[in-house]
């Protein structure tokens, strides 16, 4: 497999003008369009038309993360003439306690790792918030900041009253909609930027590809004969993250936090090791239980998936390891030993040319950014032929990005 670190980052641009950018969704999911790339050949259609250009007894794989309202937003205290400074608190993922459902079920106090917006006026001290309950009983919410984690923020919040930190999210913060959007957020992006079938809660971002599914499109799936599973990875705000190094190997990959079932593992086994994947983060989280195979083989504890992991020798990875049904059996062993029904872990794996595909074979996805990661995922599974993709896209008046029109990958 070649390293990919020396890939030019620039390399990946296309013109994208901001009309093309789809500011907000069509009125119903299923309409927009649906480019098909069929081993070499583009052709189009619309969403609604997917099933039928899949094979029956196929699995089909979907992210049922849920987005969170994320975003919160704090005055400094004010003064008779002076209004208090405006602090924006972006909660990214959980420090304490840092399993997201544990999380969400606590009250009086939590902690989060944050980006802070308006930093520089929020020197030290509390910032308070007085809140107005559903049920008509006021809150009051405080947040301090309490340390450094990397690039962002420790920060704990406290309340008053017998409600939940879920509770007091759906109450008082705002749903963070992609900054490329340049709005506000609205009322109708509560449904519309989370997919139909979102249960986990996590996410600062949707699983875009997954918004064009309707409930008919699935029942129009299970009648065509294709199996459905479902996973979790919580994306994070990393995956807007811009890559600012000439070559990729000085970017550093966001860390993501996945959660797999049990049956799902069983399921990607009988399947012979193959299957659909619906966005980029059910590639990532499906490529990266190959290497998670392989570090349980190891008899690792921890099932990490570095970012550089698939580009390097694995001394120990005899041609057993290759396969992705051996790997995925070595997951059911780990699981047994540890008395587990859902796979709890990580991955920061990057998904770049060079890249060898060994579970993901056809590919559900939007249409990505310039120069960003995720195209480098597509020009990983076309073997480098994402232009014409994109060029056809472009001159097919496709819509681009979270609220755009989306594709069919089969290399």
């Amino acid at each position: 497999m070649t390293n990919p670190k020396n890939i030019h980052i620039a390399d990946y641009n296309y013109d994208l003008p901001d009309e093309r950018i789809a500011k907000f969704p069509l009125a119903e999911r299923d309409a927009s369009k649906l480019l098909i790339y069929h081993k070499g050949e583009v052709s189009e259609d619309v969403f609604s038309s997917l099933p039928k250009y899949l094979p029956s007894g196929a699995l089909m794989v979907f992210n049922n993360t849920k987005v969170i309202q994320a975003r919160l937003h704090f005055r400094k205290q004010s003064t008779e003439s002076v209004q208090g400074a405006l602090i924006e608190v972006f909660c990214l993922e959980p420090a304490l306690p840092n399993d997201y459902q544990l999380n969400f079920s606590q009250k009086g106090m939590v902690q989060w790792y944050c980006l802070v917006g308006n930093l520089k006026k929020w020197k030290e001290g509390k910032l308070f918030r007085v809140i107005q309950m559903p049920d008509g009983e006021q809150v009051t919410l405080s947040c301090e900041r309490k340390g450094i984690h990397g690039t962002s923020h420790i920060v704990e919040f406290s309340w008053d009253g017998n409600y939940t930190w879920a509770e007091l999210l759906d109450a008082v913060g705002e749903l963070p909609i992609p900054p490329y959007l340049n709005r506000e957020t609205q009322e109708s992006d509560k449904t519309t930027y989370q997919t139909v079938y979102s249960k986990i809660k996590g996410s600062v971002a949707a699983p875009t590809a997954g918004l064009h599914f309707t409930e008919r499109v699935l029942k129009a799936l299970d009648e065509a004969g294709i199996d459905r599973e479902e996973l979790t990875l919580h994306v994070g705000a990393g995956t807007f993250k811009p890559v600012k190094s000439e070559e990729i190997g000085g970017h550093d990959m966001h860390t993501e936090h996945i959660a797999v079932r049990r049956q799902t593992i069983e399921k990607l086994i009988a399947h012979g090791g193959e299957a659909i994947a619906v966005g980029t983060t059910s590639v990532r989280t499906l490529e990266s239980l190959y290497y998670m195979g392989i570090l349980a083989q190891q008899g690792a504890e921890d099932l990490h998936v570095p970012q550089w992991m698939p580009y390097e020798t694995l001394p120990s990875q005899t041609s057993n390891l290759k396969s992705p049904i051996s790997n995925l059996k070595a997951l059911l062993s780990y699981m047994d030993q540890h008395h587990l029904d859902v796979l709890h872990s990580s991955t920061q794996i990057i998904i770049a040319p060079g890249y060898e595909y060994h579970i993901v074979r056809r590919m559900v996805t939007n249409f990505h950014q310039p120069q960003s990661t995720l195209l480098l995922l597509v020009s990983a599974f076309l073997k480098g032929d994402w232009k014409k993709v994109y060029d056809y896209a472009l001159a097919h008046d496709f819509r681009f990005l979270s609220y755009g029109d989306s594709s069919l990958l089969i290399p």
